[in-house]
């Protein structure tokens, strides 16, 4: 296909393609909603003077267009019109982006003007789109027949306009485009407004912005619990069950406790998955304390670890059991992360871990050996990336890294006591 003819495709399909027929419905429903404030101008005009000429009749009919958009924009006033031409535009004016329209009623002044410039510019061009289609076309239909079919309009047009130019075929195709290419320019202006009058106002796109934050702090928040909670403890049973699996037959005893522990670690783990699904559901204060455990759960969590291999020599200070719950509860969750990285990236190794109050602030420091199987550990993860977070939440902040001699493994994390979580 040549370009030429690429051109005039794309020429027709602008003019009688289909959006140009859905753009076409849109404008013809604007005129229809037009009729009635077009119709009350008019009888209102007509009783000021109801003795009128033909001349005088024209002016008034176009004078009572105008004077029916001012009724019509005071009517879209009403919250709900918004939501109604924004589904009639969505629908069918073919606009590049319609989720961005508005789907509910104005609920703010700036929204309703908007509005309202819309709904005048729709029944404008819908009522001269609807006009020339309902005149123009049978029109246009009577001049392609032959001025011969019709002889008063032929003398008519041949008294005033001779010439080639005006025969009644060339009139008749000439009516035709204006009436197409009128639609075609009505329909893509009212497209390439309707973002711009019926889009959300800068108050909406800031209040779905933040709504949107919200709700990635939430899934955020429920992503570090499970990694944080469930993870832990599948990672300490697949730890428990290889043990138990190596020395099965060697030694049963081991291998009843190592089973015996998986066995209160999968309860634990239920629990606390139990506690996460309570988030989802926003069912976090149902019991009048925080949501999971806190500091004072450590020795479980210690206890559970010693079953793996991995021995702790901990250091905390006094007055842990006086920390805001929200603090308490974070800094179990930091540490609990911070230990399972033990278990899955060092093995059974021995670990340190100091939990201490310093110039109104919680500090925890986590360190083990890098065995020489494990010269360095990978920089970032979910894990350390859920304790980054959980401490930027509070305004606190973490470091992380292999000593400057690369033999030992530190994550610090500091917390103000009197920090909430954001």
């Amino acid at each position: 296909m040549t370009a030429g003819g690429g051109r005039v495709r794309r020429v027709g399909a602008a003019l009688v393609g289909r959006r140009a027929r859905q753009r076409w419905v849109h404008l013809v429903l604007g005129g229809a909603l037009l009729m009635p404030y077009y119709l009350l101008s008019t009888v209102g005009l007509g009783a000021l003077d109801p003795n009128q000429g033909h001349l005088r009749q024209l002016v008034l009919q176009i004078l009572a267009l105008f004077t029916s958009l001012p009724m019509a924009a005071i009517t879209a006033l009403v919250p709900t019109v918004r939501g109604l031409e924004g589904a009639a535009a969505r629908a069918l004016c073919a606009v590049e982006r319609p989720e961005e329209l508005a789907a509910g009623p104005a609920r703010s002044w700036a929204a309703r003007w908007r509005t309202a410039l819309w709904f005048v510019l729709h029944l404008l061009s819908g009522g001269v789109v609807a006009g020339m289609t309902l005149a123009g076309v049978p029109f246009a239909v009577v001049l392609l027949v032959d001025f011969a079919e019709v002889p008063d309009l032929a003398g008519y047009w041949e008294n005033r306009f001779p010439g080639w130019m005006l025969t009644g075929p060339a009139l008749g195709l000439a009516l035709l485009l204006l009436i197409v290419g009128t639609n075609a320019g009505c329909g893509a202006l009212l497209a390439r407004w309707a973002p711009v009058l019926l889009g959300p106002t800068p108050e909406e796109r800031l209040a779905a912005a933040e709504r949107r934050a919200t709700v990635l702090a939430q899934r955020n928040r429920l992503a570090r619990e499970l990694h944080d909670s469930v993870g832990h403890a599948l990672s300490a049973v697949g730890i428990q069950a290889s043990a138990a699996a190596r020395v099965l037959r060697t030694d049963p005893d081991f291998a009843a406790e190592a089973l015996l522990a998986i066995e209160e670690t999968a309860r634990g783990a239920v629990a606390e998955l139990d506690t996460v699904l309570g988030l989802l559901r926003e069912e976090e204060d149902r019991g009048g304390g925080p949501a999971g455990p806190t500091l004072a759960g450590l020795d479980d969590l210690l206890r559970q670890l010693a079953r793996t291999g991995v021995t702790v020599d901990v250091e905390l200070a006094p007055g842990l059991g006086a920390l805001p719950a929200a603090v308490s509860r974070e800094a179990y969750r930091i540490v609990q992360e911070g230990l399972t990285n033990v278990l899955r990236h060092a093995g059974p190794a021995p670990a340190g871990l100091r939990v201490g109050l310093a110039a109104g602030r919680l500090e925890i420091e986590l360190t083990n050996p890098l065995g020489p199987a494990r010269l360095s550990r990978p920089s970032g993860g979910r894990g350390l990336r859920g304790i980054g977070e959980r401490a930027a939440a509070l305004r606190g902040g973490s470091a992380v890294g292999p000593s400057e001699d690369g033999t030992t493994w530190r994550l610090a994390v500091w917390l103000p006591v009197g920090g909430s979580a954001g």
